[in-house]
Formats: C-alpha cells, sequence, structure tokens
C-alpha cells in the first residue's frame, strides 16, 4: 500500500480508542442496577478511590467534566469576585472559563520559547496583591516547572493548581509524576484525551479540606451526611454512574495507553533525528504525548503540506492566546511575546495516538521530511 493510503487511527473512531468489552459489561452492570445518578451509587466513588490510588494522593473527586475538575479547583483554593488567577495564554478556554465564572480576573504569564509551558519567572513577576492561585498546564503531556513554580507559589503562599487534562501519567525530568505536585491536580475524560468516558473530570488533592470544599462544590454545596442544608455556594457537577463506569474501565487501560504512546514517539523521534529546523517542543524524558509537538519555520505553511498528505498538524495549537479571545476581557496583542510567536510561527501540533505502530510512524516522518525537503528549497 502507499504511504500516503496508509490510515492513521483517529479518537473519532474505534481503531482509534480502547473501547471494548470492559466498558460494555460496565454499561450493563450500570443499567441493571437501575442507579445512574451517582449521588446514589457506587460507580463514581469507586473511580475516585481507583484514581487515588493511581496517583498516591488521598483524595480524588469526580466531576462532569475536565472544566469542571477546575472550577472546583478554583473554588476550593477561594477564587472569587475581584480576585486574580495566574495561568497560560496557550490552553484550552477550560482552564479560564473556571476563573471568570468565579468572578475573577485570569492574568496572564508568558511561556517558554523552548516547549510553550509557564515561565516561572513570568509567573513571579505576575503575581500581585490580588493573586489567589496559580494553575499550570502541562502542555501537550510536556512537564511545565512545576517545582519551580511551587516555590513561587509557596514563597508567596499561594496555591498551585495542575491542569493535567493533557498529561495523563506525565513525568518531569526527574521521574516524579505530573499531578502530585500542585494542591490540586486535575484531569479530564474528554474524548481527545488519553483515556475517555466522552466527557467527566477528576481532580485530586492531599489536604483534606480542600477535598471537602471540592465535593460541596461538585454537589451544590449540599453535605449528604447531615440533610438537606446548602451551607456553601456550589453547582451540579456530579458525575453521572454510567460515565463513571466507562471510566473506571478506561483507567484501568491508562498505563498501556501512555506505554504505547510513548514507545511510537519514540520511533518518531528518532526518524526526524538530523532535520535541521525541526525540533521536539519540549523534553522528551517522561512526556505523555497528548499530542507530538515541534517546532518549525512557517508553522501554516507545514500543516498545509501535511494536510495534502493526509497528516492532521495544529499550526500553533490555538488559533489565538487565550487573552485574544472575545470572552476574556483586558487582552491586547504583545501582551505574551513568546507565545504569540509559538501560536503564529513555530509551534506545529500532531495529534498523536495509541493505537500508532510503526507503519502510521513510517507515514508521518516520510509526510515531514518531504516538508522539510520543500521548506529547504524555498
Amino acid at each position: 500500500m502507499p504511504e500516503r493510503e496508509i490510515p492513521l487511527p483517529t479518537v473519532l473512531e474505534p481503531a482509534g480508542r480502547t473501547l471494548g468489552e470492559e466498558e460494555r459489561a460496565a454499561v450493563l452492570r450500570v443499567l441493571d442496577s437501575g442507579v445512574l445518578c451517582s449521588a446514589f451509587g457506587g460507580e463514581a466513588r469507586a473511580l475516585e478511590a481507583e484514581m487515588a490510588r493511581l496517583y498516591g494522593r488521598p483524595h480524588a473527586v469526580a466531576c462532569s467534566s475536565g472544566t469542571a475538575a477546575l472550577h472546583l479547583a478554583v473554588a476550593a483554593c477561594g477564587v472569587g469576585p475581584g480576585d486574580e488567577v495566574v495561568t497560560t495564554p496557550i490552553s484550552d478556554f477550560g482552564t479560564v472559563a473556571p476563573v471568570l465564572a468565579q468572578g475573577a480576573r485570569p492574568v496572564f504569564a508568558d511561556v517558554r520559547a523552548g516547549d510553550g509551558n509557564l515561565d516561572p519567572e513570568a509567573v513571579a513577576a505576575a503575581i500581585t496583591p490580588r493573586t489567589r492561585a496559580v494553575v499550570a498546564v502541562h502542555l501537550f503531556g510536556g512537564a511545565a516547572d512545576a517545582a519551580r513554580l511551587r516555590e513561587v507559589c509557596d514563597r508567596h503562599g499561594l496555591p498551585l493548581v495542575e491542569d493535567c487534562a493533557q498529561a495523563w501519567l506525565g513525568e518531569d525530568a526527574s521521574g516524579r509524576r505530573l499531578g502530585t505536585v500542585g494542591d490540586i491536580a486535575c484531569f479530564s475524560l474528554q474524548q481527545f484525551k488519553h483515556v475517555t468516558a466522552g466527557d467527566g473530570g477528576l481532580a485530586v488533592a492531599d489536604d483534606p479540606e480542600l477535598a471537602r470544599r471540592m465535593r460541596l462544590f461538585m454537589d451544590k454545596g449540599w453535605d449528604r451526611s447531615e440533610g438537606r442544608i446548602h451551607r456553601e455556594m456550589g453547582l451540579n457537577y456530579r458525575m453521572p454512574e454510567l460515565v463513571a463506569a466507562v471510566a473506571r474501565a478506561q483507567l484501568a487501560k491508562v498505563e498501556g495507553v501512555a506505554r504505547a504512546r510513548r514507545a511510537s514517539a519514540a520511533l518518531l523521534l528518532a526518524a526526524l533525528d538530523g532535520l535541521d529546523g525541526v525540533a521536539l517542543a519540549g523534553d522528551p524524558a517522561g512526556h505523555a504525548w497528548w499530542m507530538f509537538p515541534l517546532l518549525v519555520g512557517e508553522n501554516g505553511r507545514w500543516a498545509r503540506e501535511l494536510a495534502a498528505e493526509g497528516v492532521p498538524a495544529l499550526p500553533g495549537y490555538l488559533e489565538r492566546p487565550l487573552y485574544a479571545n472575545p470572552a476574556v476581557p483586558g487582552g491586547r496583542a504583545g501582551l505574551c511575546p513568546r507565545a504569540e510567536e509559538l501560536i503564529g510561527r513555530t509551534l506545529l501540533a500532531l495529534p498523536w495516538n495509541e493505537a500508532y505502530g510503526e507503519e502510521h510512524v513510517d507515514r508521518i516522518a516520510g509526510a515531514l521530511r518531504r516538508a522539510h525537503r520543500r521548506a529547504a528549497a524555498g
């Protein structure tokens, strides 16, 4: 079969997901129980226990989406009207939507040019007396400098929230698992993530008080052990039992997904060795490979050439920094120049998948080498 005709599995088809008999059995188990709401069933609570064990943290809270998990986190940190939360301009809108929903203002710190993750020095410079928390994203599954960000937060008495939606089982260069440094770490089970239940979120923490606040916020501020009393503000972010049951089956597979993604990513790294002007965005050590991020010249041209060969690639990952969206007040061009350079010119994000084998990597590598030759020829 010609190289360009080898289909690349995607997360929007069965070949690119790990859904199977375990998930089917989980759905039937819940349907047969007759209890589909997690306020009365056991699937969501079991998922929380399994997630806590996986990450070695004593508390986990399940909710309806990764965005909801971040909302639980910022609410538990006490973020409210007039407060500021320092975060990155390169992420999904779900990173800042909870901040805005709390009546607070996201303050955007610039990123490192080499990987698009938050620059700890820029974070330190962005902190003011109104800052209430820092939210760091492990972009594409590559590690933000959580240790230095932790130091910055500790120096100012601020909680650190890790957005691990793209970084299931990722590690930093020292081998420490991402999601174990921040006061709270948040995860997504959305369709495009390493494991999926369609939607769904999880938040993990060590502090029992933070966990208590998140659990209350997830269920309308209702501590069901004391009757129908709403002692704090909360929303209905409960995870349905059907979602939780599928998520439990998927969670059992996440280590295999991470291994497979790392194995195929290593093949592409080797295939691209020696291509001048093409570099991995970030450190491959411990990378979770939600996407395969590259630094190139003229990312729009590269994306068009790859698309012509049937290889998907996102120039810049986003069309604009988060602060350039109409829904985010106060944004202005030039606010984070390194982020704008990555989005506008140098960052190229290739979707990645646990089902990729050698033939898929060969096809992608071939398309990249041909794009490189054309770029070199002008």
